[in-house]
């Protein structure tokens, strides 16, 4: 029995959900490289090649609802466009192309070949089917499919080195392509380099076969480069629409109302198909995802739609949007099992494969908690949708190739959002999902800036702005030069950029390590992406400040009285109490009073007779958030989300040291405190 005659499980390139035929001209405008290449093999106008994209259109939508496996989705759609064009190339009258043809170099080297030799290439290297799906979809057995590869890269070869002569081993020659597409069995590979070390002749052949495949011919990189006519996909759609109009009016006739609401819809989808963007309007309506929207609706990325499953778990590549900050996947992840919803941790479960080559390693990726209180994730039980940052790219397009390997249940009972250091002891699923995600950096644009303020006299230097289209910026400097009061961060509530307020990220504020003097340090904070144009007007509204305050004070720990001892410092009065029980002494400094307290920790050091600090074996804390209304949450006691209070402060009501009874200290040490102070200024930046 020949194998293409036995139903073979194809491993899918693609998953649809819901198809319809938006969603699959949309599919097929992200692949008509790959598909004119195909036509281009039996069809040299481009003219009957744009004819044919609309008829297979037709045709797809008219067996769509016959679709039994739409796991199989590209499978399905490549036979059809083999079929189409052998019946086109046999019952048409073909005209000549008009010789101004693009890489007419790919295109002769392919014309060489016979018509089988050519579908085999073209399915194997350009489509990127397996051998086993290729020759599925040309209905000849396994066997056949490895010969005509063979056979094809045979006559490319020859026809590249004309004059050469190729003498290879006959019983290795078969191995070949196998083994340049790490297919290859093992002990054929082991056997295969044994013999290629000690045979010239071969190491001649397999080495023009490479040249042909990663040089001469490149298929790969020819499809990258390959430019279409620049109207082909607008004349489909054209095309499309205008049937779709025909068929509208049909339908006058019998339901006249439905016709008003179908034909504006229509519209709609036709202006942003012959505009080449999808108007604003047309993804309020179709793109569910918040988060992702916005950047559809600016026609910043498309929909891709990838997807993979295993163990039970769906997961799908929604979009992908890549700039110089960072690179942000959307996804979908649906439990096909249980009624349980999974998130991705790219410091946990996440690889990608080709990291070094196309990712930068100087930056850092962001932090997007997840969302379950959105209207979307509360849907379904078993599906949820969300983000997650990589690394920025160093290519201006590439393909990421995406491994996961370890997805993250989310906890819906627990009131507080879980952040990425909650996952080590939350139950994980398991399994591996792999993707190639196509991807193009989007531009970003910096500003140099050039404000400088005070606050609580420190200067405050605003240095850069930066809108990419995932984030906004801000480059500041602190002068901590005076070491009496000196100022850790900012915290920020909105920058203000044409009237238009950007949230500030509470995970997005560091560190940023510039090359400026030693009196300066400097750090970035992120707000929501910008997408309104070129910046005019641009404020930013200032919400607290981080301070460290040089207010030096020497307690003894007099034994000779009674503990608790107390004292007075920054305004408030400190108890200290010192517990023994033999083998261990615990001194602890307390203040319970934080109502209109100075500071917010103590910064301090115990010292013993000689001046030398004592070990301590261990040291606690206690403390409670306060919000700006002076709201207490105790941790201990009350439950609570942290990222609901506003503007939290964290007083330290207790600090404990325990100490051996020789570490005992006999001197507290104060050198200063840390404390938060609200503000609210609104700086206007100046753009230069």
């Amino acid at each position: 029995m020949n194998t293409w005659m036995v139903p073979i499980k194809i491993e899918p390139t693609i998953k649809i959900r819901e198809i319809g035929v938006e969603s699959f001209v949309d599919w097929l405008e992200e692949h008509q490289q790959s598909f004119y290449i195909l036509c281009r093999c039996y069809i040299s106008n481009p003219l009957q090649i744009e004819e044919l994209f609309y008829e297979t259109i037709l045709k797809v939508q008219k067996e769509l609802p016959r679709l039994k496996n739409k796991s199989l989705f590209k499978t399905w759609i490549t036979s059809i466009f083999i079929h189409s064009c052998r019946e086109f190339s046999r019952d048409k009258m073909l005209q000549v192309s008009d010789g101004r043809e693009r890489h007419q170099s790919i295109f002769n080297a392919l014309d060489q070949l016979q018509q089988t030799e050519k579908e085999s290439l073209v399915l194997t290297y350009i489509l990127v089917f397996s051998t086993e799906e290729a020759a599925y979809l040309l209905q000849i057995s396994v066997a056949k499919m490895k010969e005509l590869l063979f056979s094809g890269m045979q006559s490319l070869r020859n026809e590249l080195w004309s004059e050469s002569t190729f003498h290879g081993c006959l019983e290795y020659q078969q191995d070949y392509l196998d083994y340049l597409g790490q297919t290859i069995d093992r002990s054929k590979k082991i056997d295969l380099e044994v013999h290629i070390y000690q045979c010239e002749a071969c190491q001649e052949e397999l080495a023009t076969f490479q040249e042909v495949i990663s040089t001469k011919l490149n298929l790969t990189k020819g499809i990258e480069d390959f430019h279409m006519p620049s109207d082909f996909m607008m004349n489909v759609k054209e095309k499309v629409i205008e049937n779709e109009r025909h068929r509208q009016l049909k339908e006058k006739k019998r339901k006249r109302v439905g016709l008003i609401i179908g034909s504006v819809l229509v519209l709609l989808i036709g202006i942003g198909f012959f505009t080449g963007t999808v108007s604003y309007l047309y993804y309020s309506w179709t793109e569910e995802d918040p988060q992702l929207r916005p950047f559809l609706q600016q026609g910043i990325g498309q929909r891709l739609n990838l997807e993979a499953e295993n163990n039970g778990v769906k997961i799908k590549i929604k979009s992908v949007i890549a700039d110089d900050i960072q690179t942000l996947v959307f996804y979908e992840i649906e439990d096909t099992v249980e009624d349980s919803q999974y998130m991705m941790n790219y410091d946990d479960g996440i690889i990608v494969e080709n990291e070094y080559e196309i990712m930068s390693h100087t930056a850092f990726t962001k932090y997007y908690p997840p969302d379950l209180e959105s209207e979307l994730n509360s849907k379904e039980k078993s599906v949820y949708h969300g983000m997650v940052s990589l690394l920025p790219l160093t290519t201006e397009k590439g393909s990421i190739k995406l491994k996961i390997i370890k997805l993250h249940k989310l906890m819906r009972d627990s009131s507080e959002p879980q952040r990425f250091w909650d996952y080590r002891s939350i139950e994980n699923k398991t399994g591996e999902w792999n993707f190639e995600i196509p991807v193009k950096k989007q531009p970003s644009t910096e500003y140099v800036l050039h404000d400088e303020i005070k606050i609580e006299g420190i200067p405050i230097r605003f240095e850069k702005l930066i809108i990419a289209p995932t984030v906004s910026i801000i480059h500041y400097g602190i002068n901590n030069a005076q070491p009496e009061k000196q100022m850790g961060s900012l915290n920020f509530n909105n920058l203000e950029v044409n009237n238009t307020k950007l949230k500030a990220d509470l995970y997005g504020s560091s560190y940023w390590d510039s090359q400026q003097d030693n009196d300066w340090s400097n750090f970035q904070v992120h707000f929501d992406p910008f997408f309104g144009g070129k910046p005019k007007e641009v404020n930013v509204q200032l919400e607290s400040v981080h301070l460290t305050f040089e207010d030096k004070k020497i307690i003894e720990l007099d034994d000779t009285k009674n503990f608790p001892q107390t004292f007075d410092y920054a305004g408030s009065t400190i108890s200290i109490d010192k517990l023994e029980d033999g083998q261990f002494t615990d001194i602890v400094i307390s203040n319970h009073e934080v109502k209109n307290r100075a500071y917010d920790m103590l910064q301090f050091n115990f010292l013993k007779e000689d001046g030398r600090t004592p070990s301590a074996i261990e040291m606690d804390s206690e403390g409670v958030i306060v919000d700006k209304a002076g709201v207490e949450y105790n941790m201990n006691q009350t439950t609570f989300s942290y990222e609901k209070i506003e503007q939290p402060r964290y007083f330290y009501t207790v600090q404990s040291n325990r100490f051996y009874e020789m570490e005992i200290p006999n001197e507290l040490d104060i050198y200063g405190y840390y404390t938060l102070k609200y503000i609210d200024d609104v700086v206007k930046i100046s753009l230069k």
